[in-house]
């Protein structure tokens, strides 16, 4: 049976998808996926074992200049590729107008979606054959997997989801691994951020312990942030910009990471990382960390500020199982 999946975004979505590709592979032997997806995220499909091929989009980039010449010949590209094969099932995971319109609607094969009370865009569901009730009261991970087992026809496992990523970046484990921390400092809304002060208070509680502290990041700015948090610590590293798998190896090797609520939470998660992620004015319920050792602490006024160092280095402290 050929798949093809539509969830092009954003990067904890996608990683919240791979472990319903678990539950078919496991469901129904000789099962392949195909995957459109945001051409940024396009390696992390890669990763799981039952994708064949991945087909790059890129709607954030073309909505910039949707009628360009340029813009018009890589949308022809896309779905000239799009449409190269026939799909048994097309799961369009995602739930939105624009992708279910763009990608969905031209993709060849029976369509399933979400129905118009469970998608997140209800006029999305116009765009299916097939359209399923998916409790919404359940975890972002649960809802992909209870699609995937209503359009393909089994049972969803009782069992926790398996993103069946981990063992990849086992393999070949860095030098250090179990030696070293991972900070998760970046993410998009001014208000999910740590203050710096409270990162540093944080490194400077670390530094009796012997871990080295890890810095990633992707804009120019996070780069700079991670340079002040890093400022006169010598147990912290910077480290250089890394692509998302270059990224994965890192936080395969991590002791413990702790992070604010950004994808890359949601990639330890799927490593099976240790994982304490901070929640200021988003909440946790639905959509934070999904696996094993993850740790949601939420602020008790929704303002990051709040939630101390202290606090965090005690949960840091903590064995793990």
């Amino acid at each position: 049976m050929q798949v093809l999946i539509v969830k092009t975004s954003s990067m904890g979505d996608v990683l919240h998808t791979l472990p319903a590709l678990t539950d078919a592979m496991n469901a129904i032997p000789g099962i392949r996926f195909d995957w459109v997806v945001e051409e940024g995220f396009r390696q992390i499909p890669t990763w799981h074992p039952a994708v064949d091929r991945v087909i790059p989009v890129a709607i954030r980039r073309w909505r910039k200049n949707w009628f360009g010449s340029e813009t018009r010949q890589q949308r022809c590209d896309f779905k000239r590729q799009l449409q190269e094969r026939d799909y048994d099932v097309v799961i369009d995971a995602q739930g939105l107008i624009k992708s279910a319109a763009l990608v969905t609607r031209v993709a060849k094969g029976s369509k399933h979606g979400q129905d118009c009370k469970s998608a997140r865009e209800p006029f999305a569901s116009w765009f299916y054959t097939h359209r399923h009730h998916i409790d919404k009261q359940q975890h972002a991970v649960e809802r992909t997997r209870e699609l995937f087992a209503k359009s393909l026809g089994y049972t969803k496992p009782d069992t926790d989801g398996d993103y069946a990523i981990a063992a990849r970046f086992l393999t070949q484990p860095p030098a250090d691994a179990g030696q070293y921390l991972v900070f998760l400092h970046a993410t998009t809304r001014d208000e999910k951020h740590w203050p710096e002060e409270n990162w540093r208070a944080l490194i400077s509680l670390v530094a009796p312990t012997g871990l080295r502290i890890k810095l990633p990041w992707g804009a120019e700015h996070e780069h700079q942030r991670a340079l002040r948090l890093a400022e006169g610590f010598p147990h912290v590293e910077v480290l250089p910009k890394l692509s998302l798998e270059q990224v994965a190896q890192v936080l395969a090797g991590a002791k413990s990471v702790v992070s604010v609520d950004t994808g890359l939470s949601h990639l330890a998660a799927a490593l099976d990382r240790p994982n304490i992620t901070l929640f200021g004015p988003t909440d946790p319920g639905l959509i934070g960390g999904y696996g094993q050792n993850q740790i949601a602490k939420k602020s008790s006024n929704n303002m990051m500020s709040t939630i101390s160092a202290n606090d965090v280095f005690t949960l840091l402290q903590e064995p793990q199982p």
